[in-house]
């Protein structure tokens, strides 16, 4: 239970990342308050994940999902280039996010 609660986080850690891009410097309102909630239930549900998983690798772990969620989508959405040395470093990180889960 607390990987998926971890995963959740780190959804809403891209939530949070992606949602800065459109508070235009927290000037409008939904979506301002839309970035907030995902950080503050980001941060919630990564306590909770890690009150049974260690910190160093919930926190490792949440930080990748966050950092290739917003990647992935920064190059679907905001039109961000996919370089081939962009995204072999996305896959470095997603292979420790997998690497890290499996000696967990």
């Amino acid at each position: 239970m607390a990987w998926i609660i971890l995963f959740v986080a780190g959804l809403m850690e891209v939530g949070w990342a992606i949602g800065l891009k459109y508070t235009d410097g927290f000037t409008r309102l939904v979506p301002s308050v839309l970035t907030l909630g995902c950080m503050v239930a980001s941060v919630l549900l990564l306590g909770l994940a890690v009150k049974t998983l260690p910190i160093g690798t919930g926190y490792a772990v949440w930080t990748g999902i966050g950092t290739v969620g917003t990647v992935v989508l920064g190059i679907a959405l905001l039109g961000e280039p996919a370089t081939a040395v962009r995204l072999g470093c996305i896959g470095l990180i997603v292979a420790g996010i997998v690497g890290l889960k499996l000696v967990a």
